[in-house]
């Protein structure tokens, strides 16, 4: 018998100095917000568990440039910069905090841990999630980190391809972390395929 696919929706950094500016923005990063706001709304109405990663450093990290790390501070622990842009409807979302260990770049939500100190795997084990439909920011990094990262732990992932948006700092980034991503075994999918695999009629 086939294990069922039980769903779930994560939402990756949709944090304000990731969106326009903020201290590190992610181009036409804010655009992600209208479609995951569809999609939070969505998982809710199916009874299906949503939950937000946030970067959450330290002030001193060895993230950041003045430590050694690739970039400039951001998503500082309690600054209105580490805080979700203000239009995304998280409500009682399960918030996944990663990168607070000053020696950890944390750029997957599975480096994470919920409000109990749960990893983020425990929590997904715990509620018996086994596909996981991501969104957020950024394509390349964060998004890329967890999507993999899900695939090693054994879950079926779809990409939400009208909620997600890159750096490439390379030109050439984001396609290169999209098709990474697939060769791990990841989909593309849209709101349609979210409304048929968990909406009225799917299942769950």
């Amino acid at each position: 018998m086939a294990v069922p696919e039980t769903p779930a929706l994560l939402v990756v950094d949709v944090q304000n100095d990731f969106c326009p500016g903020g201290a590190l923005p992610v181009p036409d990063g804010d655009a992600v917000v209208p479609p995951l706001n569809g999609y939070i709304q969505a998982f809710r109405k199916a009874g299906a568990p949503v939950f937000a990663s946030r970067d959450w450093h330290p002030p001193e990290t060895r993230h950041f440039r003045e430590r050694g790390g690739p970039w400039p501070p951001h998503c500082v622990q309690g600054t209105d910069g580490a805080a979700f842009h203000p239009d995304l409807r998280l409500d009682d979302a399960v918030v996944i905090t990663k990168g607070d260990d000053p020696g950890d770049h944390g750029y997957s939500a599975f480096e994470g841990h919920d409000p109990a100190g749960r990893s983020f795997r425990e929590v997904l084990r715990d509620r018996d999630v086994h596909r996981l439909y991501v969104g957020g920011l950024a394509t390349d990094y964060c998004v890329r980190a967890s999507v993999l990262d899900a695939r090693r732990a054994g879950l079926d992932v779809v990409v939400l391809q009208d909620a997600i948006r890159g750096i490439d700092a390379e030109p050439g980034d984001v396609d290169g972390a999209m098709a990474e991503m697939q060769a791990a075994g990841a989909t593309r999918g849209t709101m349609e395929d979210v409304e048929r695999q968990i909406g009225t009629g799917g299942s769950l």
